[in-house]
């Protein structure tokens, strides 16, 4: 499917598609050559993806021997039914009411693991008797790790769904062993899998990652409730993801769209690319509520955000954030119909020069190196009390930000618009109030609606690498 029908058809999915099989063919005999900013907000967007096929079978946990008492381990018993569900031509695993103590679990295609309401899966503590080891990707790089709590490599039409609990392992402080360099376990990690959904349930994960697809394809998370101890959601290297109706209480991203990092990212080449993040609300108590990037090396494109509430921030409700070295793009963001309160910094910053880790003789040198950003589209967003408008000034000069739309913005914040480096700007309808000093200043910006603008002093913009030097000896996947 070409990536910029994929969310014009899915908007046009009456809201049944959801739970409804629809083969790929149907989605792709309607798609059209409209792209994401252009979409008419009056079209529906209760969106769905192909859902696995009606139950073949129908498998109780508790008949293979589950206990679900919350003290003995039931990990056998529940991996038995999910690959016996598999064997027999696949269907759906039940998990009925209770406490059900479980080491790592790894669905299998055509299989749907249904954990009914009072029904929770709760991780162990030993990782090492109970969590399987492998390559996995982590802050852009592949490295050794533990796989998910609830995992799946190369999988077909698999979905997690029911009124039940997810919660992972209590004991986990940060994202990686300290002593063994090993990368923690996301809660929910999906690799290569296609046709994945996941709704209704209610997460929790503790110190790393909750929710990690890389390298899938039609991804669906509906009304799902995302507690974690680090980022909610990190769509990785996806095509074709819709987020609709979540809520999310998170440390770091609620959301965060990624696609690698540095050379490794970019020579891969994996984009993150068709989004759809709508009727969702977010509260973060560390960073932001959606970060896109800075993992940028492959690209990420045609995103659309919608009828979403960001409640709390510690830092932006939006950040758009790359550096010099990551190479590829970020284009085709598109926001709409947003509400805004209680941020810690501000309502929206991009930056392309700086932000995220130097992979140092590991990125992409040259001006190849320089992310381009354009194409960026935010409309209809009621701001309160926001400490910062739009920062976004830390873009660099070899390639300015080329198209930014800003329109019908109103509320209030203590600080307005600052822009350098952007051509194609178009800005209207920005009636808010509250702020100190000019509503909007620029330095080297063109395009409409600049009136007024006062000029930013060149002297104190961020500063960044012009490009990264060749390294001595050239990359190559190992």
């Amino acid at each position: 499917m070409e990536r910029r029908s994929f969310l014009k058809q899915a908007m046009a999915i009456a809201p049944a598609a959801i739970a409804t099989p629809m083969a790929l063919g149907e989605l792709a005999e309607a798609q059209t050559a409209q792209s994401v900013g252009a979409v008419p907000t009056s079209q529906k967007r209760d969106v769905g993806h192909p859902a696995p096929r009606g139950p073949k079978v129908t498998l109780n946990v508790k008949d293979l021997g589950a206990t679900g008492d919350g003290k003995t381990k039931d990990t056998l018993a529940l991996q038995l039914a999910i690959e016996r569900c598999a064997n027999l031509g696949g269907g759906e695993v039940v998990v009925p009411a209770g406490d059900y103590l479980t080491g790592a679990l790894t669905l299998k295609s055509g299989v749907t693991l249904r954990i009914d309401e009072g029904a929770t899966l709760q991780s162990t503590t030993d990782l090492v008797a109970d969590y399987a080891l492998a390559q996995v990707r982590w802050e852009g790089h592949f490295i050794k790790g533990y796989m998910g709590f609830i995992s799946a490599t190369d999988a077909t039409d698999i979905a997690l769904v029911g009124k039940g609990k997810i919660i992972g392992n209590p004991t986990l402080r940060g994202r990686v062993e300290r002593a063994t360099g090993l990368r923690y376990p996301a809660l929910i990690e999906f690799v290569n899998c296609k046709n994945v959904r996941m709704e209704g349930l209610y997460t929790e994960q503790f110190g790393m990652w909750s929710t990690h697809p890389l390298f899938c394809e039609n991804v669906t998370f509906k009304d799902v409730t995302f507690k974690s101890g680090a980022d909610g959601i990190d769509v990785d290297s996806c095509r074709h993801t819709v987020i609709d109706g979540c809520t999310f209480d998170t440390v770091d991203d609620s959301i965060s769209l990624k696609s690698g990092r540095g050379a490794e990212g970019n020579t891969i080449g994996r984009v993150c690319e068709d989004v759809l993040i709508t009727n969702c609300t977010m509260s973060d108590r560390v960073f932001a509520c959606i970060g896109i990037g800075s993992e940028t090396s492959a690209g990420v494109r045609n995103v659309r955000i919608e009828k979403c509430k960001f409640v709390h921030a510690r830092s932006h409700a939006i950040f758009i954030k790359s550096r010099v070295g990551r190479g590829a793009f970020v284009e085709d963001i598109a926001a709409t119909d947003l509400d805004v309160g209680d941020m810690g910094l501000g309502f929206l910053q991009i930056n392309n020069l700086s932000v995220g880790k130097d992979d140092g003789e590991a990125s992409v040198p040259g001006e190849a190196g320089i992310p381009l950003f354009r194409n960026f589209k935010f409309s209809n967003v009621r701001v309160k009390d926001v400490p910062f408008l739009v920062d976004a000034k830390a873009i660099s000069p070899q390639k300015p930000l080329d198209g930014l739309t800003l329109e019908n913005i109103t509320g209030t914040c203590k600080k307005g618009i600052e822009l350098a480096y952007v051509k194609n700007a178009h800005l209207s309808g920005i009636k808010v109030t509250g702020y100190e000093g000019p509503l909007l200043a620029t330095y080297h910006v063109t395009g409409t609606g600049l009136a007024g603008a006062v000029p930013l002093d060149p002297a104190k913009l961020p500063k960044g690498p012009e490009v990264l030097p060749k390294p001595k000896t050239a990359f190559e996947l190992k």
